[in-house]
């Protein structure tokens, strides 16, 4: 199962060069001018997971496979948009195929980069939400511009006159206000509003790691609080001069990690883990997915043939000693159909032919 992030935000705050920092490596294109990336780059990230080296010790496993997030660095937006200024249209279609947004708002000075319609992180936010609030009500217009034939239309159409009267009144979609029929019909209008979304402020590199009372008034977001040209730098940094690199900043874990693992979670997504003399590997899945499911994710003829999933906890299988130990303790568990994931398992699936 993927993740897709799309990074959004005004032309120059700082999207391209948090990209280039995520992938370790300069493939996205960070000049100082509007518009420099004009179609998605993408990449895929790893997701820090310090429960995997020591599952591949203890079962001497040769690789280590660590779960994924993809990213997509996506052009700047500007005000008018959804009318079609700048690159618009293009830049909102590229954003209805993300699964979370990432809006990155510049929280920085800087005479050798040019604002390019940046105002404060507040105020970018709702330009971007509103350009996107904008395009979700053209799109539910022409739900509401044929009138419904049957149920399934029924629903869709009572779904889309809910959403539109939020989104007029300038609020955001949320599930809780939708019966479950309309939150299926709101699904199949793939909504830029309905997204997932997390906030990053991106700011100079001396404030980074000091206390900015300035950061108390956006609390509300709950924003990661990001240096993005630090971060691309550390990023050229060896793991080793990395960590001594923070710990001389006197700061734990790096912005773009809380980024990372917070993608990977916003969704209510977990791992689960298998790990062999072959690998050790973490899986993604939905928390709360049914065993067959999980075993799907393996591979589709798993969920077919599924028979039972034969289960630990990752700390009792780290305490134990893995596999051999826990099996011959009695501490694994042998779980069917209705087994819900909750996280950190470590697992063996049996399935049949």
């Amino acid at each position: 199962m993927s993740l897709s992030v799309g990074i959004v935000g005004l032309p120059n705050a700082g999207k391209s060069t948090l990209f280039n920092a995520l992938l370790g490596r300069q493939v996205a294109r960070a000049e100082n001018y509007p518009f420099c990336t004009i179609e998605p780059n993408v990449g895929v990230v790893e997701v820090p997971d310090d429960k995997l080296p020591i599952l591949g010790k203890i079962e001497k496993s040769q690789t280590l496979i660590p779960a994924a997030v993809e990213f997509v660095d996506i052009a700047g937006l500007v005000k008018g948009a959804a009318g079609g200024e700048g690159l618009g249209n293009k830049f909102l279609a590229h954003v209805r195929e993300v699964d979370l947004v990432c809006y990155v708002l510049r929280f920085f000075d800087d005479d050798n980069v040019d604002r390019a319609g940046s105002v404060s992180p507040r105020q970018d936010l709702a330009v971007l939400r509103t350009e996107m609030a904008l395009k979700d009500l053209e799109t539910l217009e022409k739900v509401l511009s044929k009138k419904p034939k049957n149920d399934e239309e029924s629903w869709r159409f009572r779904a889309a006159q809910k959403a539109s009267a939020l989104l007029g009144a300038g609020q955001r979609l949320d599930s809780k206000n939708f019966a479950k029929e309309e939150n299926q019909a709101l699904n199949s209008f793939f909504l830029l509003t309905s997204k997932p979304e997390i906030v990053v402020l991106n700011v100079a590199e001396e404030s980074f790691g000091k206390t900015d009372d300035r950061l108390g008034s956006f609390v509300d977001l709950d924003p990661i609080v990001i240096c993005a040209k630090l971060e691309a730098e550390l990023a050229l940094l060896s793991p080793e001069e990395q960590k001594e690199y923070l710990a001389n900043l006197k700061i734990e874990q790096s912005g773009l990690e809380k980024l990372i693992k917070k993608s990977y979670s916003q969704l209510g997504l977990v791992s689960f883990y298998t790990a062999g003399e072959k690998e050790a590997r973490a899986w993604t899945v939905p928390k709360g997915a049914l065993a067959p499911q999980a075993a799907g994710v393996i591979h589709t003829d798993f969920e077919k043939n599924f028979i039972k999933a034969e289960v630990i906890s990752y700390l009792d299988f780290v305490n134990f000693g893995g596999w051999s130990q826990c099996r011959s303790l009695g501490k694994t568990e042998f779980k069917g159909q209705n087994y819900q994931f909750v996280g950190d398992e470590v697992v063996e699936f049996k399935v049949g032919t």
